[in-house]
């Protein structure tokens, strides 16, 4: 009997998010923000809304820098995701 491949696989897609550091002070742990707008559903005005996520890191990352964020494994009781990447600024 043959396994379905998708049955096999099961490698699923981590979510990433780009999101801007807001805090630094504990060690090999970040505090990032996300903003995004969303249009609220009977006004249709757009709302700012901001979430709030705690990320491992092994770099030294500064209050303000952006930076890629993926889903893993729980490394503590807050903390659910790892920075993959510090993301460059563009020059005018």
């Amino acid at each position: 009997m043959k396994k379905d491949n998708k049955e096999q696989k099961n490698t699923g897609k981590k979510r990433e998010i780009e999101a801007v550091v807001v805090s630094n002070s504990m060690e090999k742990t970040v505090r990032v923000q996300v903003d995004r707008a969303e249009a609220h559903s009977v006004y249709k005005k757009r709302i700012k809304r901001k979430k709030v996520y705690f990320a491992h890191t092994d770099s030294e990352l500064n209050i303000g820098d952006k930076v890629v964020i993926r889903e893993s494994k729980p490394f503590s009781k807050k903390v659910r995701w790892v920075v993959i990447n510090k993301v460059e600024a563009e020059e005018k």
